[in-house]
């Protein structure tokens, strides 16, 4: 082999194995760039400052502020960038993030997500404070078992707004809230009155534009 060649080989080589090996300058955070923007599965935590707004956030006013919550993360404008803040009792937001837990505590029902807690509200869902008996909750799982998929290229903030008005419609139609336990109604009641949400939930998704399995 040629020496030329040899040193082109040689730095192919080099090249792959720090992508691979994740090193090298190449692969650094961009200067100037917040790098709880730069990982989007890291969740930052209260105190944390960012410049930009996950793109699907909801605007939250409570108390004569402005709030802005995404994925389950709260912010409040901090001079031209945003805070990370804890979630802010009273305030309430439509609809909960994936990956909320349902609980019974003391005979009623509550939704945590990490250490806030949740309330049915008549606009959604409200912030408060851990209940007295939450170290000893009882967990029942809502059923979700619709997988989505936009055919419209829905943004995930309209996708969730009409997974929201869908499930208000489909509960109002049957009776049955997934989000309470049981789903609201007599134990012997719930399986065929999930049966019908889902049906509903699959009608009103399909109508706007939704591919439902």
């Amino acid at each position: 082999m040629q020496l030329h060649q040899l040193a082109t080989v040689t730095l192919g080589a080099a090249l792959v194995a720090a992508v691979l090996l994740g090193g090298g300058a190449a692969l650094a955070d961009p200067p100037g760039r917040d790098r709880h923007e730069i990982r989007r599965d890291h969740r930052p935590p209260h105190g944390a400052v960012v410049r930009n707004l996950p793109r699907d956030h909801r605007v939250v006013r409570h108390r004569d502020l402005r709030f802005y919550f995404s994925g389950g993360t709260w912010y409040r404008p901090l001079g031209s960038r945003f805070v990370v803040v804890a979630p802010p009792i009273g305030a309430v937001v439509p609809i909960l993030p994936l990956g909320y837990v349902a609980l019974t505590i003391g005979g009623r029902p509550y939704y945590r997500y990490d250490d806030a807690y949740y309330v049915r509200h008549d606009r959604g869902f409200m912030v408060i404070e851990p209940p007295d008996q939450a170290d000893d909750p009882v967990a029942f799982a809502p059923p979700q078992e619709l997988f989505v998929y936009p055919r419209a290229g829905q943004s995930e903030k309209k996708q969730a707004t009409d997974r929201f008005e869908c499930h208000e419609w489909a509960s109002d139609r049957t009776g049955y809230d997934p989000t309470q336990a049981f789903g609201g109604v007599e134990p012997a009641q719930s399986a065929p009155r999930r049966v019908d949400y889902l049906r509903a939930m699959t009608a009103c998704l399909e109508a706007r534009g939704y591919t439902v399995r």
